[in-house]
């Protein structure tokens, strides 16, 4: 028997459907008030007869200025680097086998993780007083290979970087141990079929495939520290925010001083902002 023909299919009349898109009342309300309460504060500072604003335009390219943000910078540069060393070696001792080695690594952390940031800076700034010299010999004899006073060798600035280092390298290190145990563990034994130990798995794998998770927190944490450097200024670290409150001394315009700080501080802050976003999609492309 042969098959019955099937007839063709009808065709379906077309309707165009008439598509309103969802209209969300709340979001264009809610943008009205944020923009109220904005223009209200922005006139509220600039029409206050509290607050002198040629003081702070005759301020905020003076050249004290421009020096404490240079040193402000400075600071923050040094710090990061020294604490993302620092960071990197305490998380490898971190997830390392060894109990002593990895509970030295997390006293390290919780010591400079628990310990305030203004307490550490004004110890640190202050060793002077509990230590008259650095010395270089073997312990418990008279034999000393080399010595150098205390307060020649901890100025403001090394105190600030080495607060704001060690302090920065607590927080960071657990970023970093957490970057590092998001690699697949796979990875690990492709490396040792490989033939590469620990040091090469650690520089030529890991890193490079946790650099992407490490990034984005990395470039928070040197903004905190950009913002957590003014703390320097309660050992006079020759800041930003120091110069500020010591011009502030002299024309008793603390406001305007600290308006002047306070933009320096939100450009510089927009510029990293700017570029860590550039640098996280360079990274993430490849």
């Amino acid at each position: 028997m042969t098959a019955p023909v099937q007839s063709p299919p009808l065709l379906m009349r077309e309707t165009k459907l008439n598509v309103v898109p969802v209209r969300h009342w709340g979001r264009g309300v809610l943008a009205v008030v944020v923009a109220i309460i904005l223009v209200a504060v922005v006139a509220g500072l600039w029409t206050n007869p509290n607050i002198q604003w040629p003081v702070v335009w005759q301020f905020l390219f003076s050249p004290a200025i421009l020096k404490g943000l240079g040193t402000t910078l400075a600071i923050s540069a040094v710090a990061m680097v020294i604490a993302l060393v620092l960071s990197v070696i305490i998380a490898v001792m971190r997830i390392s086998p060894s109990r002593i080695v990895s509970g030295f690594a997390a006293g390290y952390v919780f010591l400079f993780r628990g310990i305030p940031m203004i307490v550490l800076l004004i110890f640190v700034g202050n060793l002077g007083l509990f230590f008259k010299n650095f010395a270089l010999g073997i312990p418990f004899t008279d034999i000393v290979f080399w010595s150098v006073p205390v307060k020649d060798v901890m100025t403001p600035f090394l105190a600030s970087v080495i607060g704001l280092s060690v302090a920065g390298s607590g927080y960071m290190a657990e970023i970093v141990r957490g970057g590092l145990l998001s690699i697949n563990r796979g990875q690990h034994e492709a490396a040792k079929a490989l033939g590469l130990n620990g040091t090469r798995t650690l520089r030529y794998i890991v890193l490079p495939q946790a650099m992407k998770v490490l990034l984005p927190p990395m470039g928070n944490e040197f903004i905190s520290m950009l913002k957590a450097s003014a703390i320097v200024s309660v050992i006079a670290g020759g800041d930003l925010l120091t110069v500020a409150l010591g011009i502030s001394g002299v024309n008793f315009r603390t406001i305007e001083m600290l308006i002047v700080a306070t933009i320096w501080y939100l450009l510089v802050i927009t510029v990293l902002t700017i570029v860590q976003h550039f640098v996280e999609k360079r990274v993430a492309a490849r």
